[in-house]
């Protein structure tokens, strides 16, 4: 579109905006993208590179395929998992917290969930699944997400990394 008004922009150049006005996107966005949410949560994780290391990526998508949330972190345990899953919850109003979390076999997921509803930050209501075919949407959808990620071929820093995928998610909204 630029190069059709004669404006050359360069790559780099739009890997910048994408870092510079991300955040700014999915703030505004924020509060259009949430109320539709579903009743039953797909929550997995999968991994990307930042700085040469995997890292891991836990998400959240509703039973419609909206992502409810994300997270980036260096390490995979009870830690991670638990900040990810207070995070996803606490974005969403109390009205609004799922029925039912799916997770994969990772047991990680239902003691946390434990832990989150014993602080109550969690609904008592809330049920914990590890059924494998409730997984595929969400599985089926890391393909779409790191074939967008690949051109990149990593991330330099964390920072960058948060900032990019908060942009892919936008976009997929």
């Amino acid at each position: 579109m630029m190069l059709e008004r004669g404006v050359e922009v360069d790559h780099t150049t739009l890997y910048r905006w994408i870092q510079q006005y991300a955040p700014e996107i999915e703030k505004r966005l924020r509060y259009y993208w949430k109320p539709d949410m579903g009743y039953s949560w797909r929550v997995d994780e999968t991994y990307v590179k930042v700085k040469g290391k995997w890292t891991y990526l836990y998400r959240a998508v509703d039973s419609r395929g909206h992502t409810v949330d994300f997270f980036l972190s260096a390490t995979r345990n009870f830690k991670a998992a638990k900040h990810f899953l207070g995070k996803a919850l606490k974005s969403m109003k109390s009205w609004d917290h799922p029925s039912s979390i799916n997770t994969d076999k990772s047991p990680t997921y239902g003691i946390d969930i434990e832990r989150l509803k014993k602080e109550g930050k969690c609904p008592e209501y809330m049920n914990h699944h590890q059924v494998k075919y409730l997984s595929n949407s969400i599985e089926s959808d890391h393909g779409k997400f790191k074939r967008l990620i690949k051109p990149t071929l990593g991330f330099k820093s964390m920072k960058t990394a948060y900032k990019v995928l908060k942009e892919v998610e936008v976009m997929y909204v």
